[in-house]
């Protein structure tokens, strides 16, 4: 410890003569000729001052790094040696305070435009005090002086500044360094800028005095000195900065920057730091357009454009091949989309033909086999699917319950050899399977309900109501019957071990693609056409050409009208051929039933209809005929049929098709027909259910007098059997019909609607018809719940209902055995009954409500009420059978039952949506006409 602290007093007594040394020779002036006499005795001092001290710091050093030591300075080393560090600058400058562009890539891009101009912010380089709290800092520090004392330093003032020494503690290997305290420290002044000059239009003039004095001052780092002042000539001059204040100190201390930094050139924020008038040049600087003021200011405004240009023309180029990238990737996309979904749709197709192909198959078997299955057990899968149009399908209301208006399918159960599995759309409550399990133990015969005997014992166990899973998974889709079996495998697998072993057959609804898939699934035949056939023949224009191949009447029209003007040219010429009807129908092709896509339009709108109908009686009708005199009237009902359209037509039903303008471009898209109707006041529209049988007959099912809803167009129920039409001519109409069906189709059920009404020219009844579908009808359910409550049958040959019942005979004060008489009686049926208020009570309280209302059925007398509930949920619908032995009794029944039920179920004030006033009030007219009627043709008698 001894020899270091020897060896650190000999160190410091050596660098204080050095520096004393130093400041002699540059303060004092010695000729050339003298300083070599001068110095020659102290040369060897010089050099042993030297050898001496490196050969001190290498032991001091070495002393160091094997064992640290705390190295204290003595007190005269305050006194004598003062370090200029405050003046040093920051040579170990971050990344990040060298911001802005550098004056090399500058000069390799001149057209410095006004955004990078205004990069340039007014900051200067922090300057950073040399660390001296080690050892190591100080021998560096001593080496530097020595090598070069005067390359950093202005000769005329080395060294003014005081060494400041800190206070810090500062962990070396987990060595502390103490240093003297803060108090000890003595503080100077700044260095005031003792060497401005200045820059005028970019160029320095080497003959100033300012500059020669800077130059002569920092002549031994000139080099250096020369390229900053090179670059801050270039900026200043590419902006034509007429005058700058160079502080030549900090231009020094950016040359020691440049040199060691890790960058190549001081960016353009570094070079104006050294400007004394700073913010004055950096404000002309970022004025736009400065840049092309300057040294060579055309050419870097020419570069600019240019390469403005050529940038507009890459981006456009590269926007066009981004564009046709993404194009090549959507047309790629949609290739393979495509392609993919050509092959699902092949794979798809295949599959529906081999479908189709099984189910012909099935059918030819099933053709083959019906006398045969018809007379043996066999199992009924009832799947009263509407087979609707997606459009048509989500613009139906309580579509569910829609589909499970033939639940009345259930009563084939009264034929000992059937079984019946009916699929429901909806889940029923444990209400209505117990009304429906109850309804169907009642026994046909007289003995009455629940006496356990014959064939009602067994009809509990012979059917089975099934829900697809899948109404669960799609609740608001509205999907058809057969499209939610399809997709319920638990369903379809529970119906096969139903089957399993047994003949059977599906029954279904509107036909659909999907019904195929079900079938075979099952492996069944469909008792119906194909779905294609199916489709054509309910459109409403192949329907008219069914019905002339059948060679009966039908109602003045045509089909297959699929255009404007076409449509236009067809009404005139329809109403010139038909002056004396007075309204003319709509129809569309697609649509099922007569009132949802109808529309119709009275010509008495016409203001040349008057007009025609003069013309008409002036001419003879024979007359009439030639065309001549039809010319001249249809040129004017054509120049007034469109304003006629527009404002008079309208539809049947709004909530189908609110506007006729809706209405016509629904028409025009699918096609249609229009037809007259009949031209009387006093129409009478029947329904007749038919079975084209796969052994070739044609078997009439049911038959029935329409009742109106809200228009004469739109059913809600019948009068069974009917009694407008002779039964002769009624049956002989639907023969023809149903062989006429049979060139399209081998089997299937089929609803014709016919129109009925009396000739006023001739007086003579007229048959028209006007509608055909293949499908499973409303009318035919409530038909078969019908004939199992009366246990009746209908010859419809004669259009009589009879009924099976008992009478006792009383003789000598005693009852006689009863013997079995058949009388005959009327139904009355309503499937499509409406009242919202009835979602207000459940049917248990329903049923009781009208029990003790007095409406009911009688087992014995086979006459009263019997409802037909359809789900669960939403109670709004409801069907309703009354049987009378008198058709006028039976339709009071069922008006004075909806009368009683609306009172009951409504208030005054809160009155509901209902069809129950409009049916009540379509049924006291039929009654007043008939009352007319008949005392009209007993006054005739009398007469």
């Amino acid at each position: 410890m001894s020899e270091l602290s020897k060896n650190q007093e000999k160190l410091v007594a050596v660098l204080a003569k050095v520096q004393e040394y130093l400041k002699q020779s540059r303060t004092q002036k010695i000729p050339d000729s003298d300083r070599t006499t001068e110095l020659a005795p102290d040369m060897d001092v010089h050099e042993n001052v030297h050898q001496l001290g490196i050969k001190q710091a290498e032991e001091y050093l070495k002393t160091v790094n094997r064992q640290p030591q705390v190295l204290l300075f003595p007190e005269h080393l305050q006194k004598t040696w003062k370090s200029p560090a405050k003046s040093f600058p920051d040579v170990h400058q971050k990344k990040g305070d060298l911001s802005g562009v550098s004056l090399k890539e500058k000069n390799k891009h001149p057209n410095l435009s006004t955004d990078s101009a205004m990069s340039l912010q007014d900051s200067e380089p922090k300057e950073r005090h040399l660390p001296l709290n080690s050892s190591k800092a100080v021998v560096r520090l001593c080496l530097s002086v020595q090598r070069k004392p005067a390359a950093f330093h202005p000769r005329e003032d080395f060294p003014k500044s005081v060494l400041k020494k800190t206070g810090q503690k500062e962990s070396n290997k987990g060595t502390d360094i103490p240093f003297p305290e803060s108090s000890q420290i003595k503080t100077v002044d700044p260095p005031v800028n003792k060497h401005l000059f200045k820059i005028l239009k970019g160029r320095v003039d080497p003959q100033a005095a300012d500059f020669c004095h800077f130059k002569e001052s920092f002549r031994l780092c000139w080099d250096s000195v020369v390229d900053v002042l090179k670059a801050l000539e270039k900026l200043l001059g590419d902006f034509a900065v007429p005058s700058a204040d160079v502080r030549g100190e900090r231009l020094v201390e950016l040359c020691h920057c440049w040199e060691n930094s890790w960058t190549k050139t001081p960016s353009a924020t570094t070079l104006l730091s050294a400007l004394d008038n700073q913010k004055e040049v950096l404000n002309l600087v970022s004025r736009p357009g400065q840049r092309y003021r300057g040294e060579g200011g055309t050419e870097a405004a020419a570069v600019r454009i240019q390469s403005s240009w050529r940038s507009y023309l890459a981006r456009r180029a590269h926007l066009c091949h981004c564009r046709r990238k993404w194009a090549a990737g959507i047309i790629a996309m949609s290739w393979l989309l495509y392609s993919q979904m050509q092959r699902v749709r092949k794979a798809l197709q295949a599959k529906r033909w081999r479908q189709l192909e099984s189910n012909r198959s099935r059918a030819q078997h099933l053709a083959a086999n019906w006398k045969h299955i018809q007379s043996s057990k066999r199992t009924i899968i009832h799947i009263p699917s509407l087979g609707y149009s997606q459009k048509q399908r989500l613009n139906l209301r309580r579509f569910n319950v829609l589909q499970n208006v033939q639940i009345g399918r259930l009563c084939d159960v009264r034929d000992e050899n059937v079984e019946v599995i009916y699929i429901c759309p909806q889940h029923l409550g444990e209400d209505i399977l117990d009304y429906y399990t109850d309804l169907l133990k009642c026994d046909g015969d007289a003995d009455g309900a629940g006496t356990g005997s014959g064939p009602a014992s067994s009809r509990q166990g012979r059917f089975v109501i099934l829900t697809p899973e899948a109404v669960d998974y799609f609740p608001n889709h509205k999907m058809c019957l057969s499209t939610l079996l399809k997709y319920s495998p638990h369903t379809l697998r529970r119906v096969r071990g139903l089957i399993e072993g047994k003949q059977a057959y599906i029954v279904g609804g509107v036909a659909h693609v999907d019904d195929l898939a079900v079938a075979d699934e099952l492996n069944v035949p469909i008792l119906g056409p194909e779905p294609v056939v199916s489709r054509l023949c309910n459109s409403k224009s192949e329907g008219r050409r069914i019905f002339a191949a059948a060679e009966v009447d039908v109602s003045p029209g045509q089909g297959d009208v699929y255009s404007l003007s076409q449509l236009h040219e067809v009404v005139a010429k329809l109403i010139v051929q038909n002056i004396s009807v007075r309204r003319w129908l709509f129809k569309m092709n697609s649509h099922y039933g007569r009132s949802d896509g109808t529309a119709y339009c009275d010509v008495y709108h016409l203001s040349c209809f008057t007009w025609a109908l003069q013309q008409y009686q002036h001419y003879s009708p024979d007359l009439w005929k030639s065309e001549w005199i039809q010319e001249s009237v249809m040129s004017k009902l054509l120049d007034e049929i469109p304003q006629w359209l527009a404002h008079h037509a309208q539809p049947a039903r709004s909530s189908c098709y609110p506007t006729w303008a809706c209405f016509l471009k629904n028409f025009l898209r699918q096609g249609g027909t229009v037809e007259a109707c009949p031209p009387s006041e006093s129409v009478t529209f029947l329904t007749v259910d038919l079975l084209v049988e796969p052994g070739g007959g044609v078997n009439v099912l049911s038959c029935g007098d329409q009742l109106y809803g809200s228009c004469q167009l739109e059913a809600v129920g019948s009068a069974v059997p009917q009694t407008s039409v002779q039964p002769e001519t009624l049956h002989s109409i639907c023969i023809r019909v149903g062989r006429a069906c049979q060139h399209y189709f081998s089997a299937g059920y089929v609803s014709v609607g016919l129109a009925t009404f009396t000739d006023l020219n001739t007086s003579e009844q007229k048959v028209w018809a006007v509608d055909l579908s293949v499908a499973y009808s409303n009318q035919l359910a409530m038909t078969q719940m019908l004939l199992m409550m009366t246990g009746g049958t209908v010859d419809w040959r004669t259009g009589c209902l009879e009924a099976p019942v008992r009478v006792t005979e009383k003789g000598c004060g005693r009852e006689i055995e009863n013997k079995p008489q058949t009388e005959s009686c009327h139904a009355v049926i309503g499937s499509h009954l409406f009242h919202s208020k009835l979602s207000v009570l459940y049917w248990d309280v329903f049923f009781n409500m009208c029990k003790l209302r007095g409406i009911g059925y009688d087992m014995k007398s086979k006459q009263g009420t019997v409802f037909v509930p359809y789900n669960c949920r939403d109670r709004c619908s409801i069907g309703m059978i009354t049987v009378s032995k008198d058709l006028k009794l039976a339709l009071a029944t069922f008006a004075q039952n909806l009368s009683v039920i609306h009172q009951e179920i409504s208030s005054s004030k809160l009155q509901g949506e209902t069809n129950f006033k409009e049916v009540v009030d379509n049924i006291e007219k039929m009654l007043k006409a008939e009352t007319q009627t008949k005392k009209k043709s007993k006054d005739e008698a009398d007469v």
